[in-house]
């Protein structure tokens, strides 16, 4: 299941701007290690048998306190595709499928003051959510290029790790506190990206390259830590909200820069989370920081998935927008007061149309 893998010792792979970069000493263990092997669903836990024309869509209601509501319907939602209504095939609220989770850690100069606590909480983050029996996560860690720090694995030993050994390194020329003095080197592409920020690139090869070959059956989600400041690669804030649609990966954001708020572009983390079916989170201390992942780890448990079968049986490859909206008298009396979280839209099947 892995596409990304080392071939050599010093192997990399380039692909339309993301770079994902295998370390020398990753690469060796990986080596010398025997791959674990993708747990095998239980048939008992798919919700539905998941044909070709099937489009599954997650969503969680949260009440104006922010409070999830696990008590919905079918009868209490309608789904959109386009602007016209489609048939649901099927409704549940007990989503309990195998996780696919691809955890990304911004190490560039404005977290080096976080990193160690981003660090702790998503050590604990992952022990408490990663069932060993059916889930799988990956650790990437970025700057201007990605590197794959552990590839999907059920290991918890081999994630904690992996999460432990992510290091902060300053770029040439760097005195602290943020600043960098004089001008790097010119020795190579390494050295020019090495200072700055690739977030939608980082986003992108691991939403097309990790997550896309994932299992079926799985619900694929990106867990970012970063200020959200895109400052390199080649990769816009829309390609990476695309490839995380067409792998079918809800992105959660938690919004960390240094000293935790300073600097952090909420705006961009926002309008990611959002449109992917999300949420970002912008913790102010330690303690908001592991409250951000508690919440995360509760959404993940409370969601809906709604099935349908387009009217729309074109296989052109485009882009069709998606509306979930409350409908029974009871939803409709709270509408206003419910927000529903879910992916705005997906791309069909097929090849879309050259420009």
């Amino acid at each position: 299941m892995n596409r990304i893998a080392p071939l050599a010792i010093f192997a990399f792979l380039l692909l339309s701007g993301g770079l994902l970069v295998l370390s020398p000493v990753k690469a060796q263990t990986s080596a010398q290690a025997a791959p674990t092997p993708t747990p095998t669903p239980d048939p008992d836990d798919e919700v539905i048998k998941i044909e070709s024309d099937v489009v599954n869509v997650l969503f969680t209601a949260q009440d104006k306190n922010r409070r999830l509501l696990t008590d919905l319907k079918d009868a209490d939602v309608a789904l959109f595709e386009d602007g016209k209504k489609q048939d649901i095939v099927a409704f549940s609220r007990q989503i309990d499928l195998p996780l696919s989770l691809a955890i990304l850690v911004d190490v560039s100069v404005s977290q080096q003051r976080t990193l160690p606590e981003e660090k702790a909480a998503a050590i604990e983050f992952i022990e408490s959510v990663v069932r060993p029996a059916k889930d799988e996560v990956c650790v990437i860690s970025f700057t201007g290029e990605s590197t794959l720090e552990q590839n999907m694995t059920n290991n918890l030993p081999r994630l904690r790790r992996a999460i432990g050994d992510i290091k902060f390194t300053p770029p040439s020329g760097y005195i602290g506190g943020g600043v960098i003095a004089g001008t790097p080197p010119i020795s190579g592409r390494n050295a020019s990206v090495q200072g700055s920020t690739a977030i939608w690139d980082a986003i992108w090869v691991t939403s097309d390259e990790v997550l896309g070959p994932a299992p079926e059956h799985t619900r694929r989600a990106i867990i970012l830590l970063t200020d959200g400041v895109n400052t390199s690669g080649k990769k816009k804030l829309d390609d990476a909200v695309d490839s995380a649609l067409r792998s079918e990966a809800i992105i959660y954001a938690i919004g960390v820069g240094d000293n935790y708020f300073s600097g952090v572009d909420k705006g961009s983390l926002s309008k990611l989370t959002e449109r992917t079916g999300g949420r970002a989170y912008f913790p102010r201390d330690e303690r908001d920081l592991r409250d951000a992942f508690a919440q995360i780890q509760e959404e993940m448990r409370s969601q809906y998935l709604i099935s349908y079968e387009p009217t729309n049986p074109s296989k052109n490859g485009g882009y069709r927008k998606i509306e979930v909206q409350l409908t029974s008298p009871v939803a409709q009396k709270d509408k206003d007061k419910v927000k529903l979280t879910y992916r705005q839209g997906y791309f069909a099947k097929g090849t879309p149309p050259s420009k």
